[in-house]
């Protein structure tokens, strides 16, 4: 069951939280920079995940956080960097297809109850949700658990999931 939200996706009450990244991204906006500034320890073992495995765009990687239930699924939706220090590049929808066929399998087997994710790759990504909602039916809608998609922030505020 796919069900949109409105509210602070920092607030779910769901097991996972997945959201679109860039492989050595630099969690600098969004969703990744309060991530990032939440649990500064996904940040650090994200980057040695980076710089041990150098993962591939259209692949995944799950965190968990050492002091709560929460999962995070990082999703290589965007190309990297073009050199050290730049921006990360545009998500594909390729690599959001991927990403969430990837995702899925992750569900089954950590028998996530739930997962949460924002509009995915539709911010720095630079996708529109028109192209990109059909994948997340085509892949999350039935893998028998609830994803809430949060469509509109609202910081601070706990949305009915």
């Amino acid at each position: 069951m796919i069900k949109e939200v409105t509210g602070d996706i920092l607030l779910t009450k769901a097991a996972a939280i997945a959201h679109g990244v860039a492989p050595n991204d630099h969690f600098d906006s969004g969703l990744a920079l309060s991530l990032r500034t939440r649990h500064p320890e996904l940040y650090k073992e994200f980057r040695h995940h980076c710089k041990v495995h150098s993962p591939r765009t259209g692949t995944a990687w799950h965190w968990k956080c050492h002091h709560s239930h929460l999962h995070i699924v990082n999703l290589f939706t965007q190309e990297p960097a073009s050199g050290h220090g730049g921006h990360p590049g545009k998500a594909h929808l390729s690599h959001v297809g991927h990403s969430l066929k990837e995702l899925a399998k992750l569900v089954q087997t950590m028998g996530f109850p739930s997962i949460a994710l924002p509009r995915l790759a539709t911010g720095v990504g630079g996708l529109d949700w028109e192209e990109v909602q059909p994948l997340v039916e085509t892949h999350l809608g039935k893998i028998g658990v609830p994803v809430f998609i949060y469509t509109t922030f609202v910081q601070g505020v706990a949305a009915k999931e």
